[in-house]
This record gives C-alpha cells, sequence and structure tokens, in this order.
C-alpha cells in the first residue's frame, strides 16, 4: 500500500467546501487518481488520526483552455483530478483547518 503523503495530496478550499466544513463536518481534498475508498479512508485517519464516518469520491475532469501564440491558437486541457469528500464522526476535527 502506499504512504498516505502519496494518497492525499491536497486541501480543497472552496466556498461550498468551507461552508460543508461548518455545516457537516466534511472535508475536500485531492487525492491520488488509482486511490479507492478504502485506501483513501485508511490513509487519512491514520495521517490526521481522526475517526472517518464515510469517504465519497469523484473523478473532476479538466476544462478545455486555449492560449495565444505567434503562429495562432493552441488548444489544450488543464489536468484532471480525483476528489474526495470525507465526512468525519461526531466530535471529531482537523485541527490545521479550524483557522481557516
Amino acid at each position: 500500500m502506499k504512504d498516505s503523503r502519496e494518497i492525499i495530496l491536497e486541501p480543497i478550499l472552496t466556498e461550498k467546501a468551507l461552508r460543508l466544513k461548518d455545516e457537516g463536518n466534511q472535508y475536500f481534498f485531492k487525492v491520488d487518481a488509482n486511490a479507492n475508498k478504502i485506501e483513501i479512508k485508511s490513509a487519512f485517519a491514520k495521517r490526521f488520526s481522526v475517526k472517518v464516518k464515510s469517504v465519497r469520491v469523484m473523478n473532476v475532469k479538466g476544462k478545455p483552455r486555449q492560449r495565444f501564440v505567434r503562429r495562432g491558437r493552441v488548444a489544450g486541457f488543464t489536468s484532471g483530478y480525483k476528489k474526495a469528500i470525507i465526512t468525519l464522526e461526531p466530535g471529531q476535527t482537523l485541527d490545521f483547518m479550524e483557522n481557516i
């Protein structure tokens, strides 16, 4: 199994994520694209020493982008990623997310 630092990549800090953190004790993270729910749950519990109630995952597709160069327009896509919504047991919190 991979190390927890390889599975959980970075937190996602959007308005919706901050609202659900306060209302529903849910946290959003970018995770490794090949990780499954079981690996994410165990890595999160091990890394942050909390009890995880549930994990939901989704694949986010890259957005189309275009840029203009000397010879014309170049089209491409941003990179896609996998997003995990992690719900903690009641009474559990993440200390580093409380000040945000």
